[in-house]
């Protein structure tokens, strides 16, 4: 079963970090990654730019709007994923439990749901 490892950073914990800690973080994160990457069992593996470059695009009355950041206001932003493969949840967040980053934010485990079913359900080609 496939997980999506949602990664969320504080913004202003991640700023406080001594350059050297964060890089020694860092360095642990992409070792797990690539322990998961030899086990088969992580797909897709990638850092996402702060909320500040984004662009966020919305559709109202047939009307398309698009404006600069996040869609809300938060503390802590989506600032990278992990595409897995577990048994199950468990299994799931006990891996992304080896990530340091719930330190300076949250880490979000959630079941990818199967695209294949949803297009033969929907009749799509």
């Amino acid at each position: 079963m496939k997980f999506m490892v949602l990664i969320y950073n504080d913004g202003d914990l991640l700023d406080a970090m001594p350059q050297e800690t964060f890089n020694e973080e860092m360095r642990g994160c992409l070792a797990h990654a690539d322990e998961l990457r030899d086990e088969g069992r992580l797909f897709d593996s990638q850092m996402l730019e702060r909320p500040t470059t984004a662009k966020t695009l919305r559709s109202r009355k047939n009307r398309m709007t698009v404006t600069d950041g996040p869609f809300t206001e938060t503390k802590e932003f989506l600032a990278g994923f992990n595409l897995i493969e577990a048994d199950d949840i468990d299994d799931a967040v006990r891996m992304a439990a080896e990530f340091p980053w719930a330190k300076v934010g949250s880490i979000e485990v959630r079941p990818v749901r199967d695209i294949g079913a949803v297009r033969k359900r929907v009749g799509a080609a």
